[in-house]
């Protein structure tokens, strides 16, 4: 059995994502293009993010290779670097998986030339799939990731590639304003047919936050006997605006307009209170890959893991508000301090 099964098999495993909204937002890496140069200009700061989500609890090292495929470098004039990119990225996450006994993903995600339409679309983003999986069967994975498949049929495409290459496939889907994929299928059917193409690990990931994903996971947990993951974006969607494209912010008219998407999603973005709560409804109805997708900060997955009985390196700073000058209940805190709380 493989290590993923293993730990699964044994309980949850949390799964940091988002590597590509903290870059930008710690101006490492552009919006709108979202290719992981920093991989290659700073792999120091790579590592290094690596290693605070799994502080924070992560139990996977996911490979930083996320539009790190050809049409995207391509679109960016960087389709020499495709393979050093996704070399540097799985070598950099595979040191940090080892020094911390953390499992080790490969990662393929939705190409964005797939169509149904153009008969030679699917063996453009087969082979596609076909280098990056070979390049993380090289560095030893422990399992690969396919994610942000809106196309079922793609992802369908992309679980062939890994099982063909003898790995383990975790395999989620995006689902966007509708609860279907774009080929019209409901969330619980694609992945009961990827789940029936072999895939050790089916679910949902990005684009929804907690309150719009939780009805869908809901219907393909019952559908699927294998495991399922549920990897939400830290956002407050609703069922008028259930993607985070889809968000709308009254309270901004910039020139750009009033879509916030991606940059300006901050007076949407969850607590870590609203992450625990999620974690805790999603592990309670059998799901064991749990994680947090495009937004996500160490503090998302910290509280995450703490609400499904994970206690983290991070865990020894969570918050303790008893010591608190003004809010706390510790003997040493005088009652002027105390009795003024309220005026704060």
């Amino acid at each position: 059995m493989s290590r993923l099964l293993e730990r699964l098999a044994q309980g949850p495993v949390i799964c940091a994502e988002g590597y590509l909204f903290e870059f930008e937002r710690r101006g490492y890496l552009q919006a709108g293009a979202f290719v992981p140069e920093v991989v290659l200009d700073h792999p120091e700061l790579v590592a290094q993010l690596h290693r605070e989500f799994v502080h924070a609890g992560s139990d996977v090292v996911e490979a930083f290779t996320y539009y790190a495929h050809r049409e995207k470098l391509r679109i960016v004039g960087k389709e020499d670097a495709l393979e050093t990119i996704n070399r540097q990225a799985l070598a950099i996450a595979g040191e940090v998986a080892r020094e911390s006994d953390a499992l080790l993903a490969g990662d393929v995600c939705n190409t964005n030339v797939f169509d149904p339409g153009d008969a030679g679309s699917a063996a453009a983003v087969r082979a596609m799939f076909e280098e990056q999986v070979g390049w993380a069967v090289d560095a030893g994975v422990d399992f690969v990731i396919g994610e942000t498949f809106s196309w079922a049929e793609e992802a369908l495409i992309a679980l062939d590639v890994i099982k063909k290459a003898g790995a383990i496939a975790a395999i989620t889907l995006a689902m966007h304003q509708e609860d279907v994929t774009r080929e019209g299928w409901s969330a619980a059917d694609a992945c009961a047919r990827l789940a029936d193409a072999g895939a050790d690990v089916v679910g949902l990931n990005c684009i929804r936050g907690p309150a719009t994903m939780m009805p869908l996971l809901r219907e393909v947990r019952a559908r699927v006997t294998t495991h399922v993951a549920a990897l939400p974006v830290p956002y407050r969607t609703n069922a008028s605006q259930p993607s985070f494209q889809s968000l709308r912010d009254p309270q901004w008219r910039a020139s750009e307009g009033t879509r916030p998407f991606p940059v300006a999603l901050d007076p949407f973005t969850c607590n870590r209170f609203e992450i625990a709560e999620f974690g805790r409804e999603a592990y309670a109805m059998g799901v064991r890959y749990l994680g947090v997708c495009c937004g996500a900060g160490p503090h998302h997955i910290r509280a995450l893991a703490e609400a499904v009985g994970k206690h983290p390196p991070a865990s020894r700073y969570s918050p303790d508000m008893s010591k608190h000058a003004f809010l706390g209940s510790h003997e040493r805190i005088k009652s002027v301090q105390k009795e003024y709380a309220q005026k704060l």
